[in-house]
């Protein structure tokens, strides 16, 4: 697994020394004998449960005293006693008392005194006992916590932030939300670990992103990586609203009362003509990836229509940039937790991962493949990196077919043209089911059968020059595996699992806080064809997401979308389509227009990452001459969209 190169002598030097220095003094007997997993050695029932409050140098709701964020600890009682210090996982998260967290929607209950009793999910019940603390953290304006919620800015990272810092020593928290006596989080040996799924996942990657001493890996579930992106599409509005309702979607009664300049700045650095502002800047992670000093476990749902897959595939390619270390999980679920598509598994990786990286344990898990890829449900491969080290992008040309807006697809440049309609009521699993006939609302480009295996990996962009019959237009541009499959039903509400009635347990109990879990299984569906990727954009945004502007009727523009991160493999006898058209239905807002747009093919292209490059693309489409060599790349289903109408990254 890549190591971040500046420490690479450092490390090496102290492990050689430690080496060294065990020989010496310990017999073979004792060398053994270092652990290698923690075990459930403590009681989780005589677990203390306490509550404090961190101060964290704000003032957004404006009452006069800094906001103080609410931490709920639970943690074992016998290294206390012990004089032994523990390392922390931490979630800190909008969704403790406004949702839920889980596939149960599980949020926090408290005994008479304040103490948590109920913490949502697994992570206290299993991982207390083995010796680590859990912390519970209310977002600012959320829960127990003063502030207000600000939507992956400043407050929401500082919030979190501050807590890792006072468990390090380098904040103060108090015993109340008001006034209360100081407390030090002595019983730690401030190493943290961030998890979390969604809005949490996003909070992990931001805080991350800051740099603080003490995190020492972020295990991101789903997360955001740069919130314009999760609004918009190159300058292609996804969603009816923005991070003002979703602030007030989450936020305490508390904070609505007190937090309406917040909102109002919210709404005023977001407007809907989907330019980049300021506040997509200071909320966009990836521009600060050579901070990250944390190791990252990244999981991603390859079908996720929620926290889109470019949030992972842009972050990821930032972290492989600065050499982080990270391994990565990518199911073929939409917006769900590892926990509820693979648990077993699942468990105790996150087990071995948090004992190597918090307690230090040489388990082996960093010398393991980086990625698990489920290639069919519950189907599981692996890659000893990821992308594949022969990984290369392709630039794959469009021509004209036969059949009007029916078109080839390989690596020869062609002349002519293809026109398509805006048709706002249509979207990519209509456009995939008629990709072999003409239609006027997408303009299609297959290859031929494959006669082999042809795997993508990794993040495609497309090129278009196009011109428009009217001064607005949107562009999709999506990869279909055109073939036979059965899948995870992404599409369905439960986006690919089902759960069901009988519970297995995961750590120990409580009368309050019970370790056991509905199981589930995979839902899946059969399908002619499956979405392998997909990208949007605005092309009055064509010269820059800073501004778009008014397009001039038949003058032509050219732009290039950013396609979903992936990995699938289209199979032996499938093909490969590419379809550009105008309106997703359901994944991007229209434009004011229905535009007719005409695509000059002999400058619109695709780069895509095939494994193996331009060799397995020639083998794959049996003897097509090949192009020049590619460079390496840069270090950089048929079934509906699925319903969700207030558009929340859920717990």
């Amino acid at each position: 697994m890549p190591k971040r190169t500046r420490f690479t002598l450092w490390r090496t030097f102290v492990t050689a020394a430690v080496a060294a220095l065990t020989a010496a003094l310990l017999t073979p007997a004792a060398a053994q004998a270092a652990p290698r997993e923690s075990r459930p050695v403590y009681s989780y029932a005589d677990a203390i449960r306490e509550s404090v409050w961190v101060d964290t140098g704000l003032d957004e709701d404006g009452d006069g005293r800094h906001d103080r964020v609410a931490a709920d600890i639970v943690r074992p009682s016998e290294p206390a006693r012990q004089g032994r210090k523990v390392p922390v996982i931490m979630d800190a998260s909008p969704y403790y008392s406004c949702c839920g967290r889980g596939n149960e929607s599980q949020v926090k209950t408290y005994d008479a005194q304040g103490h948590v009793v109920q913490m949502p999910l697994f992570y206290d019940n299993y991982f207390v006992p083995r010796g680590y603390a859990f912390v519970g953290v209310d977002l600012a304006g959320t829960d127990r916590s003063d502030g207000c919620v600000d939507v992956g800015g400043r407050s929401d990272i500082r919030s979190a932030k501050a807590v890792v810092d006072w468990l390090g020593g380098r904040a103060k928290a108090y015993s109340s939300r008001t006034g209360g006596t100081p407390v030090k989080a002595g019983w730690t040996d401030g190493s943290t670990g961030m998890i979390g799924k969604s809005w949490d996942a996003t909070i992990a990657n931001g805080v991350a992103a800051t740099g603080v001493k003490g995190l020492k890996t972020i295990v991101p579930i789903s997360g955001i990586s740069s919130w314009y992106d999760y609004y918009f599409a190159q300058g292609a509005p996804l969603y009816d609203g923005g991070p003002d309702e979703l602030a007030g979607y989450v936020e305490s009664d508390d904070a609505q009362a007190h937090c309406a300049a917040v909102q109002k700045e919210l709404a005023d650095g977001s407007p809907r003509s989907g330019d980049w502002t300021p506040l997509w800047t200071e909320r966009n992670y990836v521009k600060d990836a050579a901070k990250v000093r944390a190791s990252v476990f990244l999981v991603h749902g390859m079908q996720d229509l929620n926290v889109r897959t470019k949030h992972f595939g842009q972050w990821w390619d930032a972290l492989a940039k600065h050499g982080v270390e990270r391994k990565i999980w990518l199911s073929q679920t939409g917006h769900v937790d590892p926990f509820d598509y693979r648990r077993g598994a699942w468990v105790d990786t996150l087990h071995r991962w948090f004992d190597h990286e918090l307690l230090g344990y040489d388990n082996g898990i960093d010398r393991e493949p980086m990625a698990d890829i489920e290639r069919h449900p519950d189907h599981w491969v692996t890659s000893t990196s990821w992308p594949p080290r022969d990984t290369r992008s392709v630039t794959l040309h469009p021509a004209p077919g036969a059949a009007a807006g029916v078109g080839t697809l390989g690596l020869r440049q062609a002349a002519g043209t293809a026109s398509f309609t805006d048709d706002p009521a249509r979207g990519e699993t209509d456009w995939a089911a008629a990709v072999t006939t003409s239609g006027p609302e997408k303009a299609g480009f297959l290859t031929a059968p494959l006669s082999h295996d042809l795997r993508v990996s990794g993040s495609s962009r497309v090129t278009v020059t196009a011109r428009s019959s009217t001064a607005s237009a949107h562009l999709s541009a999506v990869l279909v595996d055109l073939g036979p499959d059965t899948i995870r039903d992404y599409a369905d509400a439960a986006e690919g699992i089902t759960t069901l009635a009988d519970r297995t347990c995961w750590g120990e109990s409580t009368a309050g806080d019970s370790a056991c879990f509905k199981d589930t299984r995979a839902r899946t569906a059969d399908v002619d064809f499956t979405v392998v990727s997909r990208g949007w954009a605005d092309l009055g945004h064509h010269a820059s997401l800073d501004r778009g502007a008014p397009l001039t009727p038949g003058k032509a523009y050219t732009m290039t979308l950013d396609l979903a991160a992936t990995d699938h493999v289209v199979p032996k006898g499938h093909r490969l389509a590419l379809i550009v058209a105008g309106t997703d239905k359901d994944l991007i807002d229209p434009p004011s227009t229905r535009p007719t747009l005409t695509l000059d093919l002999s400058r619109t292209s695709a780069r895509v990452p095939f494994t193996g490059g331009t060799d397995a693309f020639v083998r794959a489409t049996s003897g097509t001459t090949p192009a020049e060599p590619e460079p390496a790349p840069r270090h950089g289903h048929g079934v509906r969209a699925p319903e969700n109408p207030r558009h929340v990254p859920a717990g």
